[in-house]
């Protein structure tokens, strides 16, 4: 599975940005897809996850809102009202089991990520 997460920069406090995941090597449509990040000195967290083949998601936070595109392999998370302590890097992974499975992040291997800086 190749994942490559693209999209970061800086950002100013309140800011918008929209980030993408292009897959390959996968039926993408068969997967659930998930977005993490890690901030500096902290463990990987998950941000948000979709099933791809029915659009079901899990999104607790309602500033990032997930969505996938079927026919170009690339999931996306759509960032508002950006704040300092989002800072991080962020970094897709998938799971062909569905999203409840998405929920952990001893993944065998991840992709590059994209660095987002929120600037006060």
């Amino acid at each position: 599975v190749q994942l490559q997460a693209s999209g970061g920069g800086l950002v100013q406090t309140g800011g918008s940005l929209r980030l993408a995941c292009k897959v390959s090597g996968i039926i993408f449509r068969n997967r659930a897809m998930g977005w993490y990040r890690q901030a500096p000195g902290k463990d990987r967290e998950r941000v948000s996850c979709i099933k791809n083949n029915d659009g079901d998601s899990h999104q607790p936070d309602s500033r990032f809102i997930i969505s996938s595109d079927n026919a170009e392999n690339t999931v996306y998370l759509q960032m508002n009202s950006l704040k300092s302590e989002d800072t991080a890097v962020y970094y897709c992974n998938s799971d062909n089991r569905g999203i409840r499975w998405l929920s952990r992040t001893d993944f065998a291997s991840w992709g590059q990520g994209t660095l987002v800086t929120v600037s006060s």
